[in-house]
């Protein structure tokens, strides 16, 4: 089975790229931004004729959160047009799309673990774009899989564990959001269970969720960071209000795996696990 993945250049795509070499995973394709550009019809058609997929995992998307409220076009553009255009390539090619979503299509004011099955209420233009992708593409294209995912972060490229220790070797004092709960997901761990799913040759299309287990705040989850890394750093907790941002954040957005666990035989590890896994990775690469 031919694998293209695309956004192959960001934090996703290079998990995959590190997991598939371990698995030895034959057949795949990462591909560039200038021959996969989801907003190209006409390069994703030629990369399809050439490549003949018969899955495609889509990492690419508009993931700056706060800016995109002041380029909310180029966000819509990305996160729901380049999704069309790419469920239409598969359709045509008769290839399966795994697709990543988020939990911020969720409003996240009900506070138990969200299903699949759950109203979707989004508050910020990067959740309300990502919803309509995630619609564009059930319309398009049965044979797809969306896995939405939150609090993503690994040892490639920007995001909230590096922001931390970078922080935390210039700053001996942080304030960090406590009220706002979810789930850190460690890319690798996602990159396995995508793969985990290409395996199963499964046919149970649809909807999965996928972060690692546990919960916690951001508070919760910079204070793990301080602490596996033995850095010294006082933290204190804020409240939203208190740290105002233009893009509105849910305020709980845990999601329940049972779906993805059941179907794909998948198991989850928690949280602080996986990031003392990846802690250790930034130690050997630093």
């Amino acid at each position: 089975m031919k694998i293209i993945v695309l956004g192959a250049s960001g934090q996703l795509g290079s998990c995959i790229k590190k997991v598939s070499a371990e698995r030895n995973t034959h057949d795949i394709v990462f591909a560039s931004q200038e021959n996969g550009n989801i907003l190209n019809e006409e390069l994703l058609s030629r990369l399809f004729e050439r490549e003949k997929p018969s899955f495609v995992i889509n990492c690419a998307a508009y993931t700056a959160v706060d800016k995109a409220e002041d380029e909310q076009e180029l966000c819509r553009r990305i996160n729901r047009d380049g999704v069309l255009f790419l469920a239409k390539a598969c359709k045509q090619h008769h290839a399966s799309l795994i697709h990543i979503s988020t939990d911020f299509v969720f409003k996240g004011n009900i506070a138990y673990p969200l299903k699949e099955t759950d109203p979707t209420s989004p508050e910020n233009i990067y959740g309300i774009t990502k919803l309509e992708g995630e619609a564009v593409l059930a319309e398009t294209l049965p044979e797809h899989f969306i896995v939405r995912t939150s609090w993503l972060y690994s040892e490639f490229g920007n995001n909230f564990v590096k922001t931390m220790l970078r922080l935390g070797k210039d700053r001996s004092e942080l304030g960090v959001i406590a009220d706002q709960i979810g789930s850190p997901t460690y890319a690798i761990d996602l990159a396995g269970a995508i793969l985990d799913i290409i395996e199963s040759e499964s046919k149970s299309y649809g909807i999965y969720h996928y972060s690692n287990e546990g919960v916690a705040s951001w508070f919760d989850f910079a204070k793990a960071v301080f602490d596996i890394s033995n850095m010294s750093m006082h933290l204190n907790p804020l409240k939203t209000s208190e740290y105002v941002t233009k893009a509105v954040r849910p305020p709980y957005s845990v999601m329940d795996k049972t779906k993805v666990k059941s179907t794909f035989g998948i198991q989850i590890l928690y949280w602080r696990d996986s990031l003392a896994r990846c802690m250790e990775q930034l130690t050997v690469t630093a």
